[in-house]
């Protein structure tokens, strides 16, 4: 079962990286490519959101006590997921900001190239800052999840300590019993010899 999510957990963030890459790259593309690479991301955004599904049925699956760490990974993707269509619409923007300024026949004036690259530069800042942010995030579960771990360790040495005072206490049992019967057994030795 975990084998199955830590599966999906690969391919979900193979495919996020390349839609982060092919985000990044839209606004600095020709036009004709532009338009083919946000079908893209686009297509490949439906895949993303329909792998978060399938981890969220494999958390359902999983059992109560095991279903925390599992619930936490889970938010950290759907907060990762959010991020990325929020930057695909910011990219979207700014290429239909492109596409307008063309079909009007924009000339490309100095000032409209700057706001242009001003736009371009803001947005890089933005994708950065949130990039920075959601690896802060994925810090805060690595760090949650190890806590997590932890804490499943000791409880597994505590039950493994109750478990060897009890090895322990019946093995004392069964020395007494024994010694119990070495005696019992002499003891009907000698009944029958008299």
């Amino acid at each position: 079962m975990s084998s199955d999510f830590e599966g999906y957990e690969q391919d979900f963030a193979v495919l996020t990286a390349e839609i982060t890459s092919k985000i990044s790259r839209v606004p600095r593309l020709p036009p004709d490519e532009k338009k083919q690479m946000v079908a893209n991301v686009e297509k490949e955004l439906e895949e993303a959101r329909e792998l978060l599904e399938q981890m969220d049925l494999e958390v359902r699956e999983i059992p109560p006590q095991s279903r925390g760490m599992y619930s936490n990974r889970m938010r950290s993707y759907k907060q990762e997921m959010g991020k990325l269509e929020t930057d695909f619409k910011r990219s979207r923007i700014a290429y239909s900001d492109e596409v307008r300024n063309e079909l009007l026949g924009d000339d490309g004036n100095s000032s409209e190239n700057q706001l242009i690259k001003l736009r371009e530069e803001r947005a890089h800042l933005l994708d950065n800052t949130e990039r920075l942010e959601r690896s802060s995030r994925r810090l805060e579960a690595g760090y949650q999840i190890a806590v997590e771990t932890e804490q499943i360790g000791q409880e597994m040495l505590e039950n493994l300590s109750h478990d060897r005072e009890k090895i322990q206490r019946a093995r004392e049992r069964l020395r007494e019993t024994d010694a119990n019967l070495g005696k019992s057994s002499r003891i009907l030795t000698g009944m029958l010899r008299r």
